[in-house]
C-alpha cells in the first residue's frame, strides 16, 4: 500500500526592524489553496536587527507547524533563506565559522532552524517585497511584522486580532521593484533609484536590509546613509516614507 503525501501548504514569514537595529518584530502566515490567510501570528522582539527578525519569523513558523505537513515558505529575505539553505552546510563543516574564520552571526537562531528543518519537506521560494500586485502572503506577513515592531505587541488569528491594515496603493507603487519571483537560488535585481533634488552619494548594499521607510532593499541595490542608518537614496534625498 502506497502512503499518500500530504498536500504542500503555502506559508510566508517576514521580519521588520525600525532602525536596524531598532524596535523589531516578526510574523508568519499560513494560507489555504486560494492563497487566503487562514492562520497568522506576529510578535515583538524589543530592539533587534532586521536579520534577527527575519530568522526569528522563520523559526516561529517552523515551530508552529506540523513537521509532517510539507511547506512552501515564501520570504523576501535573501539573507535568511541563504543562511539556512546555502551557507549552513559549510558553516557546520567549519565548526560554525564563516569562510573568513569568523563566528557565524545569529548562530543560535540558525542552529534552531536547522534542527526544525531536519526530516521535513520544506520548499523555500524567494518573493520580492513591496510589489504592486505582489505575493499576498508575503505582503500580509510584512505588514504584520511591521506593526509588531512599531507597537511591540503580540497579535494573531488565535488572539482574535484584526488583520494588519493594507498599505495605501500609492505606497505600494512607490515600493515596487521591476523583478519577478523565483526559486531559492535566484536573486532579484532592482532598478536604481534617484532622489528628487540634489544628488545623494550612494553605494551598493553588501547585504539585504530595510530602509527607515519600512521597505526592504536587496543586496547590490544602491543605498545611502540617513539619520537612522542605511536606506533608499530617495528616502534620504526627499520625502521618503516614515516608520
Amino acid at each position: 500500500m502506497i502512503a499518500l503525501m500530504a498536500e504542500r501548504v503555502s506559508a510566508a514569514c517576514d521580519g521588520a526592524s525600525k532602525g536596524n537595529p531598532g524596535p523589531a518584530g516578526w510574523a508568519w502566515v499560513i494560507a489555504d489553496g486560494a492563497d487566503t490567510v487562514v492562520r497568522w501570528e506576529a510578535g515583538p522582539l524589543g530592539t533587534a536587527t532586521n536579520n534577527v527578525a527575519e530568522l526569528t519569523a522563520l523559526e516561529r513558523l517552523l515551530t508552529a507547524t506540523d513537521p509532517a505537513v510539507p511547506l512552501e515558505i515564501r520570504m523576501d529575505s535573501q539573507y535568511a533563506m541563504k543562511a539556512v539553505t546555502t551557507w549552513l552546510p559549510g558553516w557546520k563543516r567549519k565548526g560554525w565559522k564563516t569562510s573568513s574564520g569568523k563566528p557565524v552571526a545569529n548562530q543560535e537562531l540558525v542552529v534552531s532552524i536547522d534542527a526544525l528543518l531536519t526530516g521535513r519537506s520544506v520548499e523555500f521560494r524567494y518573493v520580492p517585497a513591496h510589489q504592486v500586485d505582489g505575493d499576498p502572503l508575503n505582503d500580509f506577513a510584512d505588514r504584520a511584522a511591521s506593526r509588531a515592531a512599531t507597537e511591540q505587541e503580540a497579535a494573531g488569528s488565535e488572539l482574535g486580532s484584526p488583520p494588519p491594515p493594507a498599505a495605501p496603493a500609492a505606497a505600494r507603487a512607490a515600493g515596487a521593484r521591476g523583478s519577478t519571483s523565483g526559486a531559492t537560488a535566484r536573486t532579484a535585481s532592482a532598478p536604481q533609484r534617484r532622489g528628487a533634488g540634489k544628488a545623494v552619494r550612494t553605494l551598493k548594499a553588501k547585504f539585504p536590509g530595510r530602509c527607515r521607510c519600512g521597505r526592504s532593499y536587496a543586496a547590490g541595490e544602491p543605498i545611502s546613509k540617513n539619520d537612522e542608518g542605511w536606506g533608499h537614496p530617495a528616502c534620504r534625498a526627499g520625502a521618503g516614507g516614515t516608520d
